[in-house]
């Protein structure tokens, strides 16, 4: 199977997320950072997958004096740790700078996920589009209604493709055999 053709890139501040979503904090403060940390990069992961974004999670080093580094999580998703001294901030900035100039722009669109006004200013004038945390919240969960809709929609089709695949005889005794009728 082919991989679908992204539409476009998302890059997501890590750390402002966790601490605009209330579910998230709620971890954080109950389980830790890394437990946090986790869970967003999963509903990021299904999120980019049901749109088709190729999405770049970003964390700051957060205080530890680490080099960058990056996780290939799928083809789609991609989690950046800057390195120590680094924001996630100035990474993105770099990023969407880099993407201004490039032709992937007539492409593809890029989208950025922080509430920071300043960073939000920053990357518009860049020309990506920018997508508040709350934003971000209401999308993913109406992408996971619409995960759902669909999974429900395809076990419909999957199981009449079933019953239609079968000879008129072989349907006619499940019918039946349905409603306890003898074949």
């Amino acid at each position: 199977m082919s991989r679908p053709r992204t539409t476009a890139i998302l890059f997501v501040d890590g750390y402002n997320i966790i601490g605009a979503w209330s579910d998230l904090q709620a971890t954080r403060d109950r389980q830790g950072l890394d437990v946090a940390r986790e869970q967003l990069i999963e509903v990021l992961t299904n999120y980019g997958s049901f749109r088709g974004y190729d999405t770049r999670i970003v964390f700051d080093a957060h205080l530890k004096h680490t080099p960058s580094h990056q996780e290939k999580i799928t083809n789609q998703v991609c989690v950046h740790y800057t390195n120590f001294g680094q924001t996630a901030d100035s990474y993105i900035e770099i990023a969407c700078a880099k993407f201004s100039r490039s032709i992937e722009k007539y492409q593809k669109r890029l989208i950025v996920a922080t509430s920071d006004r300043a960073q939000q200013m920053t990357v518009v004038g860049y020309g990506a589009e920018w997508m508040s945390a709350s934003r971000l919240a209401h999308d993913v969960s109406n992408s996971q209604k619409g995960l759902r809709d669909q999974r429900k929609t395809e076990k419909k089709v999957s199981r009449s493709s079933v019953f239609r695949g079968l000879d008129a005889s072989a349907q006619k005794r499940l019918a039946a055999w349905r409603m306890g009728l003898p074949s």
